[in-house]
């Protein structure tokens, strides 16, 4: 008998779960489709960027190693900023731009400060011994849960326990709401700050350049109450003049650029923002002419200037610049100062070497904080005659010689020059006692004095009567008659 049907054509009888299927990769349409899709012609110009995309992170990845094979154990150091233009350069900006604006939304405003003082003032108990306000770490606690829900959860980083721990603490564990809250405000200020500079910086080093600094300053002056009726003309040389605060303080380096980190947390930024007070009446003339940030110390220094200056030229002369102060300055300081801190000339000659407006405020900083480290640092160059880095008993005799003729040519008594550099010695103990050094001045705490001493007639005379100068501070001043 046959098996099969009678028009002569057979039939597998083999089970369905026993039959071989072919493999994926042998079928033809698939290969067809591999093929399509490998040409790129079904592609989307999504999946088409994708894979450009891939391709070319494949090529950096592959560059970046080949090149670290290359330099062996060696890192790298130097990143090659993005080109004007560029993706790059724009992919950059745009990320610090959304970064800054994540950050700004995530601070406190006006309200939320207000709504936190209330809540910090509702729920804090008083001191019976001293009035002050004052919370535990269970009132703590149950201050932040209060402020979340008025105010959102950008305020629960304040209430840490960490935070908590910083603050001066009773026999009862509490701390003062006070300081807390100035804490927060002054966080508040300086990451605002912080974002403003950031929004500034160009080329995203985390440094300000001269023109940075002055437009941060220019849009601080609206918000400063005593700037705000700062005449127009005048705008401009008043960021200059404040700029250069912050550069002579926080570029020792003489770089051109300011650090943001060090820009905030150096006493300058402080300085500036106490001219948000509403009133100058609650600031005397003798603190608005001690703050350099003032609108009328900003205006007695450029004064000064344009009274040096007598051809109008823009700079000062060696000669002009005596004249400063009355002329109690020695002529050998001057001269030093021209040698160490004024460029020469294009003309590279001597004679053509004058001071710019922006070297003379440095001169300015540097006599008006000569107990500072910077300012130290700027007179010592000028007082290290031989540029070795110390100061000798002959350099000392040199520097003196010339303010001793200034001493006897005022009609005071005579006096030994040795005396005087005896006392410097006693004054400054330096560790090597054969010579005196910048850390020697710096470490002995009258640095400043000693510098006055040898630059300064007028220094010498009130250090010679100290004495008689801090009696008179602590007598009271006699009272009007009625």
């Amino acid at each position: 008998m046959y098996s099969g049907s009678s028009d002569g054509e057979s039939h597998d009888t083999t089970p369905p779960t026993q039959r071989k299927i072919p493999p994926a990769s042998s079928m033809l349409w698939v290969r067809n489709l591999r093929r399509y899709i490998g040409s790129g012609a079904g592609l989307g110009s999504e999946a088409l960027m994708e894979l450009e995309t891939k391709r070319i992170l494949l090529e950096i990845f592959k560059d970046k190693q080949q090149k670290s094979q290359e330099a062996g154990t060696i890192p790298s150091f130097y990143k090659k900023k993005p080109e004007e233009g560029s993706i790059s350069g724009r992919v950059q900006r745009l990320a610090k731009y959304r970064f800054l604006k994540k950050q700004s939304d995530l601070l406190l405003n006006s309200d939320d400060l207000a709504a936190m003082w209330n809540c910090l003032r509702e729920n804090c108990v008083i001191d019976d011994a001293t009035g002050a306000e004052k919370m535990n770490y269970e009132d703590f606690c149950h201050i932040a849960s209060v402020c979340t829900e008025q105010i959102g959860p950008k305020c629960r980083r304040f209430f840490s326990p960490s935070n908590f721990m910083k603050f001066e603490k009773d026999e009862a564990g509490r701390i003062a709401i006070l300081p807390f809250y100035l804490y927060v405000m002054r966080t508040v200020s300086l990451t605002q700050a912080r974002i403003d500079m950031s929004e500034l910086d160009e080329d995203s080093d985390g440094f300000l350049q001269s023109h940075e600094m002055e437009s941060y300053i220019l849009g601080l002056i609206p918000n400063l109450a005593q700037l705000r009726d700062m005449p127009e003309p005048f705008t401009q040389m008043y960021c200059r003049i404040a700029s250069q605060k912050f550069f002579f303080f926080c570029d020792p380096h003489r770089r051109g650029k300011a650090c943001i980190k060090k820009i905030l947390l150096s006493n300058c930024l402080q300085e500036l923002m106490e001219l948000h007070q509403e009133s100058e009446e609650e600031v005397t003339d003798t603190e608005q002419a001690e703050n350099w940030f003032s609108l009328t110390s900003a205006q007695r220094i450029c004064d000064m200037f344009l009274a040096l200056d007598k051809d109008c030229s823009g700079s000062l002369s060696k000669q002009e610049l005596k004249e400063y102060a009355d002329g109690t300055l020695t002529e050998i300081f001057i001269e030093r100062v021209f040698d160490e801190h004024v460029r020469r000339g294009k003309s590279g000659s001597g004679n053509s070497r004058e001071m710019d407006f922006d070297s003379f405020l440095d001169f300015v900083l540097a006599l008006e904080n000569k107990d500072t480290q910077e300012g130290l640092t700027y007179l010592f160059r000028c007082l290290d005659l031989q540029g070795r880095g110390f100061l000798t008993t002959a350099d000392i005799h040199s520097l003196f010689r010339d303010v001793h003729q200034k001493w006897i040519e005022g009609g005071n008594y005579e006096l030994c020059i040795e005396d005087v550099r005896d006392e410097i010695w006693d004054m400054v103990k330096p560790s090597d006692p054969l010579k005196i050094t910048l850390d020697d001045l710096l470490g002995c705490k009258q640095g400043g004095t000693v510098a006055s001493m040898l630059i300064d007639v007028r220094g010498f005379w009130a250090h010679d009567n100290r004495e008689n100068l801090l009696q008179e501070e602590e007598e009271p001043p006699e009272e009007e008659s009625q």
